[in-house]
């Protein structure tokens, strides 16, 4: 399955002044949080945000974990510590593994307190900016975590008013990231993970070729997950199936027929790709550190 990547609606001069709004915005802040799916790590991140945060200590948070491999995202987790960045799983719409958020904050930022305190600010509150890629759940965060649950705009000192900042339960200030931090799309893998999450509309692509891809990967993955989903007990007796034949044994299991007899491929596609999305297949994650 090939995405054309001019099906997919984002503006590069849209994303160069992201990047320069970022760039004015980051001596702002003390700390970065960066908000990635965790079923792709990978995928959801954007690889300018480490050049763009200028060094500044960064924490990563792999969302939506609640359908994701629980294996697998704790080796991401040792992943990016191998790296220096510390990571947590979380679920930011039910709040799970958000209470470790602020211990983990205060954690990264232990010696920098200490100067503030050195220096006499001892109430100085840590400022953060919070990244993340469209669908990857930044709003969810901001909404569970800041007082309120509401945008709170302040007229500050090099922050324009289109900023906004939030004070969390904890006293810490968030910006929210000014403008959208899009991946890049020059690498097939990266557009194909994100069609299957939804990050990418599917009115602009072919649901029966993204079905099948990703049936294809679960096949390979998460065979049993499959076979305990549709009842497909079949397809285990093959070394291997093809994935558009796999769409038809399922839409049939599934009573999705057109006149004739043939399976409506594209009704079955829909299905698997909803069923993905919202974890009924179970907790799959499509990329491993």
């Amino acid at each position: 399955m090939e995405i054309q990547m001019s099906n997919i609606q984002w503006y590069p001069g849209h994303m160069t002044k992201t990047k320069r709004r970022m760039k004015t915005c980051m001596p702002l802040v003390d700390l970065v949080v960066e908000i990635i799916d965790a079923r792709i790590p990978a995928s959801s991140r954007n690889p300018d945000l480490g050049r763009l945060s200028s060094g500044k200590p960064r924490i990563i948070l792999l969302n939506k974990a609640d359908i994701a491999d629980e294996a697998v995202s704790a080796g991401w987790v040792q992943h990016f510590g191998k790296q220096g960045i510390q990571a947590l799983i979380v679920d930011c719409k039910s709040g799970r593994g958000l209470g470790a958020f602020s211990v983990k904050v205060n954690e990264i930022m232990g010696e920098r307190i200490a100067a503030w305190k050195r220096k006499g600010m001892v109430n100085r509150p840590i400022r953060m900016m919070i990244a993340g890629i469209p669908n990857s759940g930044k709003s969810s965060f901001i909404n569970r975590i800041a007082q309120g649950g509401k945008a709170k705009v302040e007229d500050r000192p090099g922050v324009t008013r289109a900023n906004q900042w939030y004070t969390t339960k904890d006293g810490f200030e968030m910006l929210d990231t000014p403008g959208i931090l899009w991946p890049k799309f020059d690498d097939q893998r990266v557009a194909q993970h994100l069609a299957y999450t939804g990050a990418i509309r599917d009115e602009v692509l072919d649901k029966e070729d993204l079905a099948c891809g990703l049936l294809s990967i679960l096949y390979n993955n998460y065979t049993k997950l499959l076979v305990d989903r549709y009842k497909t007990d079949d397809i285990t007796l093959h070394e291997e199936i093809e994935s558009w034949e796999l769409l038809n044994i399922i839409g049939r299991k599934r009573g999705m027929l057109i006149s004739g007899g043939e399976v409506d491929t594209e009704r079955a596609a829909t299905m698997i790709l909803d069923e993905f999305r919202g974890g009924k297949i179970g907790r799959i994650t499509l990329e491993k550190p």
